[in-house]
């Protein structure tokens, strides 16, 4: 059984990467609280190809580390 992890956990276990959630749990301004690991990199494409690889229903992508000042986000 896929173990489910929280932001907590998720941020401990993979710092400063970027990380591919399936069935994502999220709060009440949508934000993931946790979710299952089903892929990990420091590599943001890599993970983005996994994920097309994968083709999981649901998904979210988190990035555990800090957030760069000139880091643009698209939702």
């Amino acid at each position: 059984m896929p173990e489910i992890l929280d932001q907590t956990q998720i941020h401990d276990r993979f710092p400063a990467e970027w990380v591919l959630l399936s069935d994502p749990q999220t709060n009440d301004v949508h934000a993931v609280e946790r979710g299952v690991v089903l892929f990990h990199s420091k590599d943001r494409e890599e993970v983005y190809r996994k994920a097309r690889e994968l083709r999981p229903g649901r998904f979210a992508v988190v990035f555990t580390g800090n957030d760069a000042k000139d880091m643009e986000f698209l939702l």
